[in-house]
């Protein structure tokens, strides 16, 4: 599932193309995703211009200036494609029409933006904006990882008690929103934390590093434009590059990069979910 830097590289990709543009059509080709369109997604969505193009944790939210705010999710295999040639040379010719090109809108300036899942399992909702709050993908989240109000006080009061692995206390939506399971395996081997230590305990010194290391290794993924594994491609097609730099994530057996180490990066299961880490640095 694309985490925080791939949604965020796609939103990048979408903003010249979006943000300040009205949709002239929208073609809604199924009733779902992983759950039902809201009723009249496509009338709703003609004519309506997008005001502002953000990202909340792995949604991204498009503003409009019906009063409305259109949330997207990319889900296990979902791609957003930019074709056409509104601002220059950059962008693709419109392709023929795939099987999974579900929901498809045609921007005034001649963009054309496919929304493409072939699992089904993103989702598009629309909701009024002042209610943004309330939604129930948004109402909980914490902090972006990225903002101010990710600081280290802030986790260490967080994890005070704790009796969840720091792994699974990162993954906590609650905690810190954008977070997935590559960028946690990354941050926690940066500062030699295991990542089956109790959250609670684990010192408020350490704890402290865990917050430039979480920004530092999502700042590099987001100009590397992603990582790409399986399905994941930029808006304009292109694959993300920083599955090159992963130090542990998909390194099983390898030797740890530091070169004073030595020893081989180990996979372990965490809540169903693959953890990458050094056992010799991580301690």
């Amino acid at each position: 599932m694309p985490e925080l830097p791939e949604v965020e590289t796609v939103r990048r990709g979408l903003l010249p193309v979006m943000e300040g543009v009205r949709m002239a059509r929208v073609d809604v080709n199924r009733p779902d995703l992983r759950w039902p369109f809201p009723p009249g997604m496509a009338e709703r969505l003609t004519g309506a211009k997008v005001a502002a193009l953000r990202r909340r944790s792995k949604y991204i939210l498009a503003d409009l200036d019906s009063g409305e705010t259109m949330l997207m999710h990319l889900g296990m295999s979902g791609r957003i494609l930019i074709s056409g040639d509104p601002l220059g040379q950059f962008l693709h010719d419109h392709p023929a029409p795939e099987k999974h090109d579900h929901v498809v809108f045609h921007m005034q300036n001649g963009a054309r933006v496919t929304f493409n899942d072939p699992r089904r399992f993103g989702a598009i909702d629309l909701f009024e904006t002042a209610d943004e709050a309330a939604h129930p993908l948004l109402a909980k989240l914490g902090p972006e990882p990225l903002g101010n109000g990710f600081h280290q006080s802030y986790l260490v009061e967080r994890l005070r008690g704790k009796a969840a692995p720091i792994k699974a206390a990162l993954l906590d939506q609650r905690i810190v929103a954008g977070l997935g399971n590559i960028y946690v395996c990354e941050a926690l081997y940066r500062t030699g934390i295991a990542p089956t230590d109790k959250a609670g305990q684990i010192s408020a010194a350490r704890v402290a590093t865990l917050v430039p290391a979480i920004r530092d290794v999502l700042g590099a993924a987001i100009l590397a434009g992603g990582s790409t594994l399986r399905d994941f491609r930029q808006a304009d097609g292109e694959l993300g590059y920083f599955q090159h730099s992963f130090d542990v994530y998909g390194r099983e057996g390898d030797p740890c990069r530091r070169a004073e180490c030595g020893s081989a990066i180990r996979r372990i299961i965490q809540s169903g979910r693959s953890t990458f880490f050094c056992p010799r640095c991580q301690r």
